[in-house]
């Protein structure tokens, strides 16, 4: 990609605030997710980090998070499984013995202008990939996240403001909002908290890749800050949601959108 995006890597510098924890990412070889992984070994996790297909990718995040000091663990497969979903939480508690952070990040969009090129497996694919990919690794996790634990939520600012030509992804975003909130109320009084994260315009490796290049080009330069966000961006929010120091934040939308306001 041309910029590269920022994730971090030369950026970001911790100050201990996740230590000894252990975070399982979902989406984590590039973009946001990338970013969260980087941030999160920095201040003192440990992370499994869950991927489709971009071994390099992987690789590469995973090197980043073992030159902070910690452990990486990859699990590649795809999240719109079920029984995947279940594999992940089990290699985190093999390797680990515990699970403290669960992000709920990989997503799949593509951009259409009418709804006929929508097929019905794609629409299927999309919410099974950004939806119920959270339910199966919530339902899995939760034997092993106590007292403290957290949960985070990839939205976007479609949760609030659709973008026609992104009807399913933006319909799966708005329900990844609902669904925290509604895990926020189910999971409160097990002392798990549960919040989403509502980007809006990221320069990631998703945007060139489902677009068609003139958008692409003017990509995030409505917003109000007149450009796009970089990853790096992203990751002080997810790890302020994972820290203790949100130990009375649950239930909420936290938008990092360059002004475009989510209601």
């Amino acid at each position: 990609m041309t910029p590269v995006p920022d994730c971090g890597e030369e950026s970001y510098t911790g100050h201990g605030r996740l230590l000894d924890k252990v975070a399982v990412i979902t989406g984590g070889d590039s973009g946001i997710g990338r970013a969260v992984a980087i941030a999160y070994a920095r201040e003192g996790a440990d992370v499994v980090i869950s991927y489709l297909s971009e071994d390099g990718d992987a690789q590469d995040t995973a090197r980043l998070v073992r030159e902070a000091g910690r452990r990486a663990v990859l699990v590649a497969g795809d999240v719109s499984q079920a029984q995947h979903c279940r594999d992940i939480v089990d290699r985190a508690i093999a390797e680990f013995g515990r699970l403290d952070i669960l992000v709920s990040n990989a997503a799949y969009q593509m951009s259409h202008e009418s709804l006929e090129e929508i097929s019905d497996q794609e629409w299927e694919h999309t919410f099974a990939t950004n939806v119920s990919a959270m339910f199966y690794l919530v339902k899995a996790a939760l034997p092993h996240l106590g007292p403290g634990a957290s949960v985070i939520g990839s939205s976007s600012v479609n949760s609030d403001m659709p973008s026609p030509t992104l009807a399913p992804y933006a319909a799966t975003k708005a329900a990844v909002a609902n669904l925290s909130a509604s895990l926020a109320g189910l999971l409160g009084e097990r002392g798990i908290r549960v919040n989403s994260v509502a980007p809006g315009p990221v320069w990631t490796p998703l945007i060139p890749s489902t677009m068609p290049p003139e958008k692409v080009e003017t990509f995030g330069q409505d917003t109000p800050v007149g450009r796009p966000g970089q990853p790096a961006e992203l990751a002080p929010v997810y790890v302020l949601l994972a820290s203790d120091e949100a130990s009375s934040i649950s239930g909420a939308r936290i938008a990092v959108t360059g002004g475009r306001p989510v209601l």
